[in-house]
């Protein structure tokens, strides 16, 4: 029987910060502008939480059936994969995620945010979307995580969908297309995580058939794209605060840079593969640092 803390483990809470990144980037913006509410903040929160043990739960399952966790895999040791939570454990445990996830959905857009009926559908759909993909990233037939989409549904679902979806949700319905260049950034940020798992994962995915961009592009490519996912962040929110934002405090978020550099050189010094795995939780945590700095700057 697998014990609470083997289920924390297949929950990566490691990740969680860089969920709540994108929902706390939509909802610092929000924060400055008339008709804020709060109470969908906390909405959208436990449902970003719930949709991100989801996908952890069902990526745990689906590259132990395909065979991209093996005892040659880099990184934490894998639940399903280890023998600790067996598949039909971790399949009801992803069928609960997913009614958690679309009950809170429910309860977000029903029961605290005030969306006309068009809104509220066109919302529905995305959170529905939203768990679909949690899910196929790696389970089922055809896994887009295996056909290289993993970075442009990282990209949409952390960043666009994310930022953009929480900034219309706790405003009830407004929208400021400026908010794209935010959801892109954070959406970027994200996917440098994703980039550096499947740099560090490199040897096992190839070997497994797991057809990430890493893999098509090769490691010295990915070093190069991974610099791209980490710098441009900044030109984004720079872009933002010229078009958006007034003041000095709002660029309090550049003396961050320095902290991203330095694990980009570590990345790019790195000896293996095996000493990625450190630079995950570094990056998913100062995403969510600078959001939270920036988010606290423009307050004033």
């Amino acid at each position: 029987m697998a014990k609470v803390s083997d289920w924390l483990k297949a929950a990566r809470l490691r990740t969680l910060p860089l969920a709540l990144a994108s929902m706390g980037m939509g909802a610092f913006v929000a924060a400055r502008e008339p008709g804020f509410n709060l109470n969908a903040v906390f909405g959208a929160a436990l449902t970003t939480v719930l949709l991100q043990v989801l996908s952890n739960f069902a990526n745990d399952l689906g590259d132990a059936s395909k065979g991209a966790d093996s005892r040659q895999r880099v990184g934490p040791a894998r639940m399903v994969q280890s023998g600790v939570i067996s598949p039909g454990q971790m399949k009801t445990a992803v069928a609960l995620m997913a009614v958690a996830a679309l009950m809170s959905g429910f309860w977000l857009l029903f029961g605290l945010s005030h969306l006309d009926d068009a809104s509220a559908f066109g919302m529905l759909l995305l959170g529905i979307a939203s768990i679909a993909a949690a899910i196929k990233y790696t389970v089922g037939s055809r896994p887009y995580g295996y056909r290289s989409l993993g970075d442009l549904f990282v990209f949409i679902f952390f960043g666009i969908i994310g930022v953009a979806g929480t900034y219309f949700l706790v405003l009830d319905g407004q929208f400021d297309p400026a908010i794209l260049l935010l959801a892109s950034a954070v959406g970027l940020h994200s996917t440098a995580v994703l980039n550096i798992n499947n740099m560090r994962d490199m040897a096992t995915d190839r070997f497994s058939g797991k057809r990430t961009l890493v893999v098509l592009m090769g490691y010295n490519n990915a070093l190069l794209y991974h610099i791209f996912l980490v710098v441009t962040p900044f030109i984004l929110m720079a872009i933002f605060n010229l078009v958006r934002l007034q003041g000095v405090i709002v660029w309090v978020y550049l003396l961050m840079i320095p902290l991203f550099l330095k694990d980009l050189r570590g990345i790019l010094n790195s000896p293996g593969y095996s000493d990625l795995d450190p630079y995950l939780r570094k990056q998913a945590i100062k995403t969510f640092l600078l959001v939270l700095v920036y988010g606290l700057s423009i307050q004033f």
